[in-house]
């Protein structure tokens, strides 16, 4: 039974009642759920938490569903913690790890945040949704408003990753491809939403994917034993997995389940689309608008994050950093990662790898300590990204998308 208490607005603590739909609060700032930790702390030991459900369920004092009839779940969550012992050596780091959530349901950690929010949509009586995306999060939306019978409207850019496209149609959305980038689809969705009855869930217009995303934060310290590791790398476009790490972290001290500090926060972004860099360098509260945005890691295409004041504080207030890399460095560093450790990264993932060689090399991470690089999605679901690193071969049958079987 959850323990969910009520939502407060982020940046002014105003609160607003959990029982209603509700997307921003007044001063138009995400919302973030709270919860009575101190009653969960009297009735839930982390011991209990082997006899739970293998997915970010195990979690589920502390996400917001209240009725467990009303959980959509596809198997979500506790994602393998794998050690990257070769990569590790090379770059004389013994102590790299790496959480994998290409294994998630539709290929990415969206399925977090998107289990959540559907379930709460289905508690909360909601039949239509719609968002805008980069790619992943359509994918997400689309799969688990067809598990839980609720209609989604998808608005992608129209280069989005041919797999997610393929996705949406797959699962029955209502898909529109539009000419422009993950802001101008998510403007589409707030201009029409009122009049077409939808409620909105892009990124932190709404108070429930965060706390899917947060499960990562639990899933890492459960898995290192409560005892969190030194800095965590995370590719940041919407940031919604950082600030929600960041949130399970203070409820994770408020229940008294952690032995030891919090990581630093560090941000990696693309260098054709990072804003959140640029006002971490400049010592900004927020974030500017990136013109231009381009990058092959669709999911760091967000030239404004909604939540980018909360992201440069988490970043600054953990001692961590922010890092832009190139595409061919995140690329290559990604196949690095493969070839050396047997996981395919996404792009995104991919740029974290980069991150922490630059990282290593300028001494702001120490060699023996205890990092953790977030991969967000599988590398197959990027084959246009990779193509730009691993062509196909010139002439022949073998040219042909999916070989011989493929017919033109």
């Amino acid at each position: 039974m959850t323990t969910r208490t009520h939502l407060e607005c982020s940046r002014t603590g105003e609160t607003y009642p959990i029982e209603q739909p509700r997307n921003l609060s007044a001063a138009g700032a995400p919302l973030l759920v709270r919860y009575d930790l101190e009653a969960a702390r009297r009735s839930w030991n982390r011991e209990w938490l082997a006899a739970g459900p293998s997915s970010m369920w195990r979690y589920a004092p502390v996400l917001p569903v209240a009725q467990p009839a009303s959980i959509t779940s596809l198997g979500e969550g506790w994602t393998p913690l794998l050690r990257l012992r070769r990569l590790g050596a090379e770059l004389g780091t013994p102590h790299l790890w790496l959480k994998d959530d290409g294994l998630n349901p539709t290929g990415s950690f969206k399925a977090r945040g998107l289990a959540c929010a559907i379930s709460m949509c289905r508690e909360l009586g909601i039949r239509r949704v719609a968002l805008g995306s980069a790619g992943n999060a359509a994918s997400a939306t689309a799969a688990y408003a067809a598990a839980a019978g609720i209609e989604a409207h998808i608005f992608m850019p129209r280069d989005v990753p041919q797999a997610n496209y393929l996705e949406c149609l797959s699962f029955g959305a209502h898909v529109t491809l539009v000419d422009g980038l993950i802001s101008d689809c998510g403007r589409i969705v707030a201009e029409r939403k009122e009049a077409e009855g939808w409620f909105e869930i892009n990124t932190l217009k709404e108070p429930y994917r965060v706390e899917g995303k947060k499960t990562m934060g639990y899933e890492i310290a459960e898995q290192f034993q409560w005892r969190l590791p030194d800095a965590i790398l995370y590719p940041t476009g919407g940031g919604v997995g950082l600030i929600g790490m960041w949130k399970a972290f203070e409820e994770l001290e408020a229940l008294g389940w952690l032995t030891g500090p919090r990581p630093k926060m560090i941000a990696v972004q693309a260098e054709g689309c990072a804003p959140v860099v640029k006002a971490f360098r400049e010592e900004r509260e927020d974030c500017e608008f990136w013109n231009g945005a381009m990058t092959v890691s669709s999911g760091l295409r967000v030239p404004k994050p909604l939540g980018g004041f909360l992201i440069l504080k988490i970043v600054r207030d953990s001692g961590g950093t922010c890092v832009a890399v190139s595409d061919r460095a995140a690329l290559e560093a990604g196949a690095r990662l493969a070839r050396l450790d047997g996981v395919f990264p996404a792009p995104e993932g991919a740029a974290c790898v980069a991150a922490v060689e630059q990282l290593l090399a300028s001494g702001f991470l120490a060699p023996d300590a205890r990092i953790v690089i977030y991969n967000t999605g599988a590398g197959l679901k990027y084959p246009e990204a990779w193509s730009a690193l691993f062509p196909r071969l010139p002439d022949g049958p073998a040219t042909r998308l999916g070989g011989l079987i493929t017919p033109r």
